[in-house]
């Protein structure tokens, strides 16, 4: 009976899309490197009432998961496949199938079906995916190429080409000029397209090292963070829980696990305060506090700037009158960073932290903090590392507010709940290419009422490190280790393995993820 009256809901929801005379908006907000916590409305202490507002009248998934890095989360949220499939992932035992590649002609972003039916498709932000901007059917782009400085344009590109400014303005903050550029998308919209609905993909670069934010803000959360690493994961598990946000115990700090990647000459150049493992509060140095509580205070203070900048674009929407009938999702690509390295113009220890001469990466602490309440971070596929927030706003659509959604659910399902939403049948063929069939699930029905969304599996493979999930079990496993097993629906914090208690499901786990990976070599060799 639950099942029918699910079915029910959704054909509702889906006649009111593809009926109305209007058709839903999309703005798919993404940030960089923000942790599962680091929101208000995820149980952190950051000041985001923008985006709590949204999840106070809307709805917060709680098992929502990315692929553990930048460039797949990317490649699949805009073209639906996982990013192995299309190339933009390796697979272990491949060449040339793999890494940062050109995706077939058979997967293109979404934005070229929405093109054909009729939507305007903007972008701001981050790119990170192949070809040109405009080339993959966007219609205006400001693409952010200059990650390693925030107090600089120079590098970005306006509609594919070189951005030159006359002068760089005064207080120029990459954060702001990206919502810049979505506010101006949306007025000229709002001006010369109002007979067509619109997709903006708006990907902020923060708060992806380097850790760089106005000094004002910095002030604000100066202190905040003295009390440690250990301290605001309690706080925050401690919130998460009388939500009802999640149901597991507090994952432990693994103090023998730094960085992904080791740049010992990084923790040279970054002096004293520097320190690359999550150890226990109380045995770092005063200076050494002062430092790590620093760095977690700029990380702060560049998640608040977005929320401010988000305000900004919710305004406009609000003004041009497309609020209402614009499905609004906002996700992480990965988790917090453990990663601490020195690039671009370098640190000079003499600058003030977080301005533009300075370089820093939140590290293995603080980003034991902005996951809670899981481990690991970015890279691994752990949970810390692939678990986000996703935000769903959609006034017309969405009439729960304040829910929770506890489905599984990953970025593969972006393209095809946009699809369905927009009533667009994805074609059999493309540029006479036969078209797999994407491994995504429309959200929609999740809208409607909190259900569990069918599926066979959830996959991941980054860098080495594997997980499959099935049901409430993932089977999971660093680099080079063992195939750890763990039961979810109680133990998220994947503190007690039960591969010793259940061989044969971790056998039957294990045997998923492989033929998984056949599958995908099998596709990319055609």
């Amino acid at each position: 009976m639950k099942k029918v009256t699910i079915l029910i809901l959704s054909l509702l929801l889906f006649h009111l899309v593809t009926q109305a005379k209007d058709k839903p908006n999309f703005l798919v907000i993404l940030v960089d490197d923000m942790g599962y916590s680091d929101l208000g409305c995820y149980g952190g202490e950051i000041d985001t009432p923008n985006l709590d507002g949204l999840a106070a009248n809307g709805l917060r998934f709680s098992q929502f998961y990315n692929t553990g890095r930048c460039w797949p989360s990317r490649a699949s949220i805009l073209t639906g496949y996982y990013a192995q499939q299309v190339r933009r992932d390796a697979l272990p035992g491949i060449k040339g199938g793999g890494g940062r590649g050109v995706r077939p002609k058979w997967a293109p972003l979404v934005t070229e079906f929405l093109k054909k039916d009729g939507y305007r498709n903007y972008h701001s932000g981050k790119w990170h995916i192949d070809g040109k901007v405009l080339e993959n059917d966007f219609h205006e782009s400001w693409r952010v190429n200059n990650q390693g400085n925030f107090f600089s344009s120079k590098g970005n590109l306006l509609n594919d080409i070189p951005y030159q400014p006359e002068q760089e303005p005064k207080n120029y903050y990459s954060t702001t000029a990206t919502a810049n550029h979505a506010i101006k998308c949306l007025t000229e919209h709002s001006q010369d397209h109002t007979d067509k609905p619109f997709f903006h993909y708006l990907a902020f670069i923060a708060p992806h090292f380097p850790l760089h934010a106005p000094q004002k803000v910095i002030q604000k959360y100066k202190n905040r963070y003295l009390a440690g690493w250990d301290k605001i994961r309690e706080q925050r598990f401690a919130k998460q829980k009388k939500i009802g946000l999640i149901n597991t115990t507090l994952s432990k700090l693994e103090p023998e696990v730094g960085p992904p990647y080791s740049f010992p000459d990084a923790i040279q150049k970054l002096g004293p305060g520097e320190i690359n493992r999550p150890v226990a509060w109380n045995q770092l140095s005063q200076e050494q506090k002062i430092f790590q509580a620093t760095k977690m205070a700029i990380h702060a203070a560049m998640i608040e700037i977005v929320d401010q900048e988000i305000g900004r674009v919710l305004v406009q929407l609000k003004k041009m009158e497309a609020f209402k009938n614009t499905l609004i999702l906002f996700a992480s690509d990965n988790g917090a960073s453990a990663e601490i390295m020195v690039r671009s113009g370098g640190h000079d220890p003499q600058a003030p932290l977080g301005s533009a001469k300075s370089y820093l990466c939140l590290g293995p602490g603080f980003s034991s903090a902005g996951n809670t309440p899981f481990r690991r971070h970015k890279t691994w596929v752990h949970e810390g590392g692939i678990s986000t927030p996703l935000i769903a706003h959609w006034p017309k659509g969405i009439k729960a507010k304040g829910a929770l959604r506890h489905s599984p659910s990953h970025v593969i399902d972006i393209v095809p709940t946009i699809m369905e939403m927009a009533g667009i049948q994805k074609p059999h063929s493309w540029k006479n290419q036969k078209v797999p069939t994407a491994p995504g699930k429309s959200l929609l029905p999740t809208f409607a009422s909190e259900i569990t969304i069918e599926r066979d599996h959830l996959w991941w493979f980054h860098d080495g490190h594997r997980a499959v999930r099935q049901g409430d079990f993932k089977l999971v496993s660093a680099k080079n280790q063992s195939w750890e097993l763990y039961d979810l629906k109680k133990d998220r914090a994947e503190s007690k393995n039960l591969v010793q208690q259940k061989p044969e499901l971790k056998r039957q786990l294990e045997t998923i993820w492989n033929d998984q990976v056949e599958e995908f070599k099998a596709l990319l060799i055609k």
